[in-house]
């Protein structure tokens, strides 16, 4: 754990370099529709992972396969399925998170590049790519907790960023559903936090999951740098 602190500590260190800020502050690129390809591909290994799951969900721990309203999306990633047998999900579990980590932090950098004022752009890419490092970080068990709790902070931090420029900007719908989002996000923490609704946070967790995204595939596809001309510092 302490190895991980400092893994930490030399990231945040290494972000503030002039260096890096400069990289973060340039375009980030990628194809027309990568975002889109990258969420399509984790939602297909995710589903191939709750078809490969043994069994056993929090209710009850002899269930057959994966339920979708019942267990976490974390049982997928144990070395162990709930039922005790190995779990064979766990490769294609990986890989879906890992990959919709990454989508969904490039897809944040992309709508970065749509702000000119960089008190909001390099913040927003900071985040993203923080964001990547612990999705990658949170399919390994020992830190799991750790890291779910790191991640949540930062997605709360990303989403708080991203809703202020929405604000700022001339999207009317978009003002709505970001400010919406944002409190279903904050409610949803506040359950997994305080340890509220425990028997309905799996399902909660698969609604935050698809709210995301649909909200980055907006961003990516309804939103244009145009939309951002007339925000003020």
């Amino acid at each position: 754990m302490n190895y991980f602190a400092t893994e930490i500590a030399i990231v945040v260190i290494a972000s503030y370099h002039p260096k890096i800020l400069d990289t973060m502050k340039a375009p980030i690129t990628f194809g027309k529709n990568s975002v889109l390809i990258g969420i399509l591909l984790s939602v297909v290994f995710l589903c191939l992972a709750g078809f490969k799951y043994p069994g056993g969900n929090l209710k009850n721990s002899n269930a057959t396969g994966y339920s979708w309203t019942e267990n976490y999306i974390s049982h997928l990633l144990e070395y162990k399925a709930v039922n005790g047998m190995d779990n064979d999900a766990r490769p294609w579990g990986i890989a879906g998170v890992v990959l919709m980590g990454i989508t969904f932090g490039f897809g944040f950098a992309r709508f970065a590049n749509k702000i000119d004022i960089k008190k909001y752009s390099v913040v927003i890419k900071f985040l993203a790519y923080a964001l990547i490092l612990i999705t990658a970080l949170i399919t390994l068990p020992p830190l799991h907790d750790l890291m779910v709790t790191l991640g949540s902070v930062l997605t709360l931090l990303l989403f708080f960023y991203v809703t202020v420029c929405l604000l700022k900007s001339s999207l009317q719908l978009f003002k709505f559903f970001s400010v919406l989002f944002l409190l279903c996000y904050y409610g949803a923490a506040f359950m997994y936090f305080t340890r509220t609704g425990l028997d309905y946070l799996p399902a909660v967790q698969k609604i935050i999951h698809l709210s995301q995204i649909i909200f980055i595939l907006g961003l990516e596809y309804y939103t244009a740098k145009e939309d951002f001309r007339l925000m003020k510092n």
